[in-house]
């Protein structure tokens, strides 16, 4: 009896073995069964729940040879004799190298009661590899240079983890569009749907943020702050600005000389045919007169 109960055990778990098999076989692979569930769907539940997603496998990141990634940037600080022609100047030479222009900005800046002049500041991005030569180029013919700064930021991590992102983005994007193909019901399909948006949304930020590294690191940013001559180490007693007063009587001096030079003009132009029309008669007859009051008594008499 014993015997036989232990036969008809046997065989009922052989059942119940080969009945869980055959449900296992019927699932897609790769998606997950929820626990405590024997038998039917475990794959679509009655609402779309974010457990309820099949788990996704991510590669890990394996170990590349990756080349140093440096983002360097520039800055100076210079006086020189005309900012708005050295601006024109930095552009064209940024373009040559093959480069472009971020920003431009000129601006007045008062230096003392009457005294104004231009400065100005550009920010460019040159080819990296070609930063030491546009530096020394932007320094040539500066009358002083204040300021001169160059820094590099090696960014190689943060790319190398993008790109690890990256990678394990793709692979989410992959499995759920073969299980967005395979699922039937309407729920599952959203359910999955809205995932895959999420998972593509990442993927084009994180290919963004790769761009922006990639581009930072192939073209140097340059930034200049140009100074106009007249405002290096400018003299000042208790606010008083010798520069600003000579100026002043720089332009007083020249419009008095062109006050005079006008007179002159319109004396030559206008004065002069008049005083010769009308004071040459008065002249002449104030000479006659002046002659025949100078003449003795008896002069032309004879005796």
């Amino acid at each position: 009896m014993k015997k036989t109960l232990g036969i008809a055990t046997l065989v009922i778990a052989g059942l119940l073995l080969a009945a869980c098999s055959s449900q296992l076989a019927a699932r897609p692979a790769g998606v997950d069964f929820e626990p405590g569930i024997a038998g039917g769907d475990a794959f679509a539940p009655e609402a779309p729940r974010a457990e309820a997603l099949p788990a996704l496998e991510f590669s890990a990141s394996q170990p590349t040879t990756q080349e140093r990634m440096v983002v360097q940037t520039a800055s100076v600080t210079m006086v020189v004799t005309d900012p708005v022609d050295k601006l024109a100047e930095i552009r064209a030479m940024a373009e040559a190298m093959g480069g472009f222009v971020v920003s431009s900005y000129v601006y007045k800046t008062s230096f003392g009661e009457g005294l104004t002049a231009d400065n100005a500041s550009v920010t460019v991005r040159v080819p990296a590899e070609r930063l030491n030569e546009a530096m020394k180029e932007i320094k040539s013919g500066a009358v002083e240079v204040r300021t001169e700064n160059i820094t590099g930021e090696d960014v190689t991590a943060q790319y190398v983890d993008l790109e690890s992102r990256l990678r394990n983005l793709e692979a989410a994007e992959e499995q759920l569009t073969r299980i967005m193909e395979s699922a039937e019901k309407t729920e599952d399909v959203l359910a999955v749907y809205n995932e895959l948006v999420r998972v593509r949304g990442e993927i084009e930020m994180v290919r963004g943020q790769m761009k922006y590294y990639e581009e930072s690191a192939a073209f140097s940013a340059i930034s200049a702050e140009l100074i106009p001559d007249v405002a290096a180490q400018p003299i000042e007693f208790g606010g008083w600005q010798p520069q600003g007063t000579v100026k002043a009587a720089v332009e007083a001096l020249i419009s008095a000389l062109q006050t005079l030079a006008d007179i002159g003009i319109w004396a030559a132009i206008c004065v002069l045919p008049i005083a010769l029309l009308f004071g040459l008669p008065v002249l002449l007859i104030l000479r006659a007169v002046r002659r025949r009051r100078g003449k003795p008594a008896g002069e032309g008499t004879t005796a």
